[in-house]
């Protein structure tokens, strides 16, 4: 089977055709780093790399693209809050993002340019749209981008010029030629940062620095390019507009959207105060379970952050891992035939990377290798696993880890502690004093502690 993408332009799924055979170019707007990241900031990073996996997979060289936006009105506003310069702040939450993904196993972008260090290809792009008529120099300092240049304006949202006028809630600028026309170039005020320009000090609008970075990494015709579905209008569609104004080439080939992580049927942002950040989230859960929630639906679709869909999540793994932990690893076992399988996992990805069906195959997976332990079956599921970036520690570290809000808590039980207590209960059960064995593993399940006997001793495992 084919890989097919939905795409967001044409609202259909097609056939992926790169651009140049064999290569892929895939630029994804990222974070604005004025604050901790949270968990829809997750979704998308998550969703993308386990894109990108699958492209390779399938033998795609692939040159990943995702952005950091380091100048914006949030992070000048926030700076001046915390009385700190804007790159002090942006480096430390830069730093904070990278730890946030590598718990998560999202593998870093081949590329991550910072709009900062693209001043050059922003000011060369708005002179560009300057003289082709498509943007002009306004008489308090700002460039604006001139919508009704564009006769291709709203394609991607599907909003023609009346809707939007009629529609519109833009503040009234006397500056601008019509309400519609957006920002390239803010002039900048006494306490912001400002860089030198032909029109005057001031900092890029939003928009022409996702174009200008696409272009100068990945060149002025792109595969694929993606971000939040938030981001479609009107992000997304200023990018398109400005960028092939700009170049007179097609802008990106395919446009993808991850649906939103929902709090009670609204939207996780900052805006709304209703975000939790992934950090605090894996506080509570293993990083697999939250990679796991984040992949359960099928990324354009919304998905409800709440403890209960995170617990799902947890047992879902705990099923997963249990089959590896009771099938041979690495012994020499009869070979069981893994194709149809990976066939059936590859198939599920190729239809617009369906991470739903991907783990079913999984589950299914993991049921022949309870019924028939086999090392063939069990590096197929840790494999195949691995695509999703999951399965990727021992059943014994995964079934052990502790939730770091429960190592602090009064009376919580470390390792050593659990230790002594299963040898206690092993003693007793040798002295025959079975009703302390048993107030021992009672003892340790209510801690949290679930006791496994076998032919090699006792196990254990937080539950």
């Amino acid at each position: 089977m084919t890989l097919k993408i939905y795409n967001t332009e044409t609202k259909q799924k097609t056939t992926f055709q790169p651009i140049e055979p064999g290569k892929v170019g895939l630029y994804v707007c990222g974070v604005t780093v004025y604050d901790y990241c949270h968990v829809g900031h997750a979704r998308v990073m998550v969703v993308f790399d386990t894109v990108v996996r699958h492209l390779r997979a399938l033998g795609y060289e692939v040159t990943y693209v995702r952005n950091i936006t380091d100048i914006d009105d949030k992070i000048i506003q926030r700076a001046l809050e915390n009385q700190e310069p804007v790159q002090a702040l942006t480096e430390r939450f830069i730093d904070a993002m990278h730890e946030d993904e590598a718990a998560l196993n999202v593998l870093r972008p081949d590329q991550e340019p910072r709009a900062t260090a693209f001043m050059g290809q922003i000011e060369q792009m708005i002179q560009t749209l300057i003289d082709k008529g498509h943007a002009y120099a306004a008489d308090n300092g700002d460039v604006y981008f001139h919508v009704k240049s564009d006769p291709d304006y709203g394609r991607l949202s599907g909003k023609t010029l009346d809707e939007l006028v009629s529609g519109s809630r833009v503040e009234v600028n006397s500056a601008k030629k019509d309400p519609l026309d957006f920002v390239l170039w803010k002039a900048s005020k006494p306490e912001e940062p400002a860089w030198s320009s032909p029109w005057g000090e001031g900092r890029p609008g939003w928009h022409i620095e996702c174009s200008a970075m696409a272009t100068q990494c990945l060149g002025q015709h792109i595969d694929i390019h993606g971000g939040g579905l938030d981001l479609s209008f009107p992000h997304h569609e200023n990018e398109i507009a400005q960028s092939e104004c700009a170049t007179g080439e097609q802008y990106v080939n395919t446009w993808m959207h991850c649906g939103f992580v929902r709090i009670d049927d609204e939207k996780m942002s900052k805006s709304l105060g209703n975000f939790f950040t992934i950090r605090e989230v894996l506080k509570a859960y293993h990083p697999e379970v939250v990679r796991y929630f984040l992949l359960a639906s099928h990324y354009r679709s919304p998905v409800n952050y709440s403890e209960e869909t995170l617990e799902a999540a947890k047992a879902s793994l705990h099923r997963l891992y249990t089959a590896l932990e009771s099938a041979p690893a690495s012994e020499t076992s009869e070979s069981e035939p893994t194709d149809a399988w990976r066939q059936a996992f590859d198939d599920a990805m190729n239809d617009d990377f369906n991470t739903p069906q991907a783990l079913a195959v999984l589950f299914d997976l993991s049921k022949a290798l309870n019924k028939t332990p086999s090392h063939a079956l069990h590096e197929c599921l840790q494999s195949l696993g691995g695509r999703l970036g999951l399965l990727q520690v021992s059943p014994e570290a995964f079934f052990k880890w502790q939730p770091s809000q429960s190592a602090d808590a009064e009376g919580a039980l470390d390792d050593a502690r659990i230790e002594t207590l299963i040898e206690e209960r092993a003693q007793a059960r040798q002295n025959k004093d079975f009703a302390r064995a048993d107030a021992v593993r009672d003892e340790l399940l209510a801690a949290g502690i679930e006791l496994l006997d076998g032919p090699q001793g006792t196990t254990w495992r937080r539950v």
